[in-house]
């Protein structure tokens, strides 16, 4: 089986372990998104909508105007997290979708109800938390912190 298949795989089992322990995630959560550029210039984005399907996680911002999917990881479950990491992603914005190939990057969810430590570190992943690092081959960062708004199956 080519490497590509298997990764593909993972993430699916991966995003869809979470789709099926979050089933109960209240609406309303929100995440803040931090961009950074190559030249140091950043953006901060409020209120986006965390959104996991079977097949990929997708970041909305408020206003609706654009969306980045992160459509394949390799997951892996450790204790209570799911760690993935992310090697493709798509930015969907003003009727135009642009692949954002991915340097490197990690994202953290927590499909638990409670707080659970990240490993190796003194910080903690709220109930149906996410924590995303990303750095784009372009040079540009981007991180996330929120809370899973809905899981579609």
């Amino acid at each position: 089986m080519p490497a590509i298949q298997s990764c593909e795989r993972l993430i699916v089992a991966g995003f869809c372990s979470v789709a099926l322990a979050l089933a109960s995630v209240p609406a309303g959560a929100t995440g803040t998104v931090r961009i950074v550029q190559r030249d140091g210039s950043a953006k901060v984005y409020r209120d986006v909508t965390i959104r996991v399907k079977p097949w990929a996680m997708a970041l909305q911002t408020a206003d609706g105007q654009g969306t980045l999917v992160i459509g394949k990881a390799s997951c892996t479950k450790i204790d209570e997290l799911l760690r993935c990491l992310p090697y493709d992603a798509t930015l969907f914005q003003h009727g135009e979708s642009h692949h954002i190939p991915l340097a490197n990057g990690t994202v953290w969810i927590n499909p638990t109800k409670q707080v659970q430590p990240l490993s190796y570190s003194s910080a903690h992943l709220p109930g149906h938390g996410v924590l995303l690092s990303l750095q784009t081959k372009a040079g540009t960062y981007v991180s996330l912190t929120g809370t899973i708004d809905e899981v579609q199956r």
